[in-house]
């Protein structure tokens, strides 16, 4: 099939209807098939040949991962193309040339081929469901057979620019102090390792004893200079073990994401965070015609933590059982009571997406807000912690010295 051969490159010469002679690149997986795609769009090609690999690849697009932000700009880019009166098939064409990771590229080839072959948009994702989770299809799904896809791939475009910017918003807060963090133990570790062992071969000529601050610093040296390289073996294998007993142990796995959200800090954010992914994805779904409980059930899975997994869970079969949905979220004892009152107010004006959609955005404002203040808390913090760590053992090297001189 179509769908199985590699994508290629062609570099083609030709004449469009008007006679202009035109020149470019097209994406396809044969000769034969980059040629009939030019004729659709209206080019005579006189010249078509599959583009030379430059020499030892340079030039080459780099193949990159596909990351959820290529699939908010597909989903956005998609939409775009067909509010515009494109359809579907020649859309594909046009978001994939534009498309600036070969990866993603491929990919919408591949769905462009699938819709070709007489499959519908839904099960065209479907077939990658590690790019398109079951929310994204079903949304699609329902804007298929409502006949408003492109109203439907516009809320998924946002829905997902919104999920991803929450998400480099606590990113950012957990990025800073681990990398500052690392970059002062490779900087401490360096000083013990290279610069105390210089002084303390100085040291021993002076043939007097050492004060006990700079005796414990070059204790601490000669523990690190002998066990270095297993305690790095040590807290990468650490590391990998407890990443895969995330995957493996679902036990593990929750016992984890209740430690996060009592974590004294970062749990605020995270709270705050799951709270607003719940209201955006809720308010996604249920706006675009899925039924309450069926909608619930989705936005469980998108909360990413098994405390308030469950706690929906629990609202869904409560909210089947006819319990209105803000006294199901209440009864939970987990949702902050502000939420569970626009709630109310949306289920009795009879605007719950609306009402949803400002709660999250309102969490989400909290987030953005706690981030920048967490940030600025922890830069004089580390900057303090790292001059004493830097500094102290500076001050250890050199304090023998200054004894001498005081001596003297």
């Amino acid at each position: 099939m179509a769908a199985n051969k590699a994508i290629q490159m062609f570099e083609w010469q030709g004449v469009d209807k008007k006679g202009n002679k035109q020149k470019g690149q097209i994406s396809g997986s044969s000769l034969a098939l980059a040629k009939a795609e030019l004729r659709k769009q209206g080019i005579l090609p006189n010249k078509l040949k599959k583009k030379s690999a430059p020499l030892f690849g340079l030039g080459e697009p780099r193949k990159k991962k596909i990351s959820p932000i290529d699939i908010a700009i597909f989903a956005r880019q998609l939409a775009t193309m067909m509010k515009a009166g494109v359809p579907l098939v020649q859309s594909f064409d046009i978001v994939a040339e534009g498309l600036e990771n070969p990866s993603m590229r491929d990919l919408v080839i591949e769905i462009k081929n699938s819709v070709e072959g007489g499959n519908n948009l839904a099960n065209s994702l479907r077939n990658h469901p590690q790019y398109f989770d079951d929310l994204f299809c079903n949304l699609v799904e329902a804007g298929e057979q409502s006949g408003a896809l492109e109203t439907m791939l516009d809320r998924i475009a946002s829905y997902k620019e919104k999920t991803e910017a929450l998400k480099a918003k606590i990113k950012k807060a957990m990025n800073y102090p681990i990398g500052v963090v690392c970059v002062a133990l490779i900087v401490t570790g360096i000083l013990l390792i290279k610069v105390v062992p210089t002084f303390e071969s100085l040291f021993q000529g002076f043939g007097a004893d050492l004060p006990a601050f700079t005796r414990l610093v070059i204790d601490i040296s000669e523990f690190v200079q002998k066990w270095w390289f297993p305690a790095v073996v040590t807290v990468f294998a650490a590391i990998y073990a407890f990443k895969q007993a995330k995957l493996k142990s679902e036990n593990f796995a929750h016992s984890v994401d209740r430690f996060v959200l009592k974590l004294p800090i970062v749990s605020p954010i995270l709270n705050k965070a799951v709270i607003a992914r719940y209201s955006r994805t809720l308010a996604t779904t249920f706006s675009a015609g899925v039924p309450l409980v069926e909608a619930l059930e989705s936005v469980a899975g998108a909360t990413g933590n098994y405390v308030y997994y469950t706690a929906v869970l629990q609202v869904r079969d409560d909210v089947s059982t006819g319990i209105q949905l803000q006294q199901a979220m209440k009864s939970t004892g987990i949702f902050p009571s502000m939420a569970i009152q626009m709630v109310a107010i949306g289920e009795e004006s009879g605007a719950l997406d609306e009402m949803l959609d400002k709660v999250a955005t309102y969490f989400e404002d909290e987030v953005d807000n706690a981030v920048d203040g967490l940030t600025a808390l922890m830069e004089p913090l580390i900057m303090s912690v790292l001059g004493v760590l830097v500094g102290g053992l500076m001050i250890s090297m050199y304090l023998p010295i200054f004894q001498m001189g005081s001596v003297v």
